[in-house]
């Protein structure tokens, strides 16, 4: 599925982050987690990638004193997140192609990157850590699976496509970036959601 299907996906599926039913704890203590590591604990740059609309991960970011800049792929995630965060910037744009326009100190791909095509997963993955500076912050969710793999799935009323390199290649390839795992946990086991919390050094 080319990144374009994904977001005219996610420009019919915004509501479901915004509604009732959503869970607004999704995530918020992994990267409580994550900021703990974190060497720069105020006036941090961080770059949300996949921002989306909701912005509970944006508040508790902008709690702790960080400035945070978002990009997405959907128009309509993005034009609801700037109408809720007016002092922010944020970025429409596809991460596969975009080119990223600063270092930032803390880097978060909470439940997007695994929508990219598996053949452009190496190269955003470079690009992220590329995009950190010394002792940078990296978190992100993925496919807690053995091996590279992808998939489709509609459960969501859409048909959306994802993939990962597997708990294995996400190491292996991070190590080779200069990085040092700072945690990995299946924080929804038996399901295979997985995240990552690096350090560049």
């Amino acid at each position: 599925m080319k990144p374009s299907k994904i977001a005219n996906a996610y420009d019919q599926l915004f509501h479901l982050s915004i509604s009732e039913n959503f869970n607004q704890n999704n995530g918020i203590n992994q990267h409580k987690r994550a900021i703990a590591f974190s060497k720069k604990k105020t006036n941090a740059n961080v770059l949300d990638v996949g921002c989306g609309c909701n912005g509970r991960l944006i508040e508790l970011l902008l709690s702790e004193g960080f400035y945070v800049e978002g990009v997405d792929i959907s128009e309509k995630m993005i034009t609801l997140v700037r109408e809720k965060f007016k002092n922010q910037t944020f970025y429409h744009a596809d991460i596969c192609e975009w080119t990223i326009p600063k270092k930032y100190d803390f880097i978060t791909a909470w439940d997007s990157i695994w929508h990219i095509p598996l053949n452009e997963q190496i190269k955003v993955m470079s690009k992220l850590v590329g995009a950190l500076n010394q002792n940078g912050i990296l978190i992100f969710s993925c496919g807690g699976t053995e091996k590279a793999s992808e998939h489709y799935d509609a459960s969501m009323g859409e048909e959306v496509y994802y993939s990962t390199l597997g708990i294995n290649g996400f190491l292996e390839l991070m190590i080779e970036l200069g990085c040092i795992c700072r945690h990995l946990e299946y924080d929804q086991y038996p399901e295979l959601h997985t995240y990552f919390i690096f350090e560049k050094m």
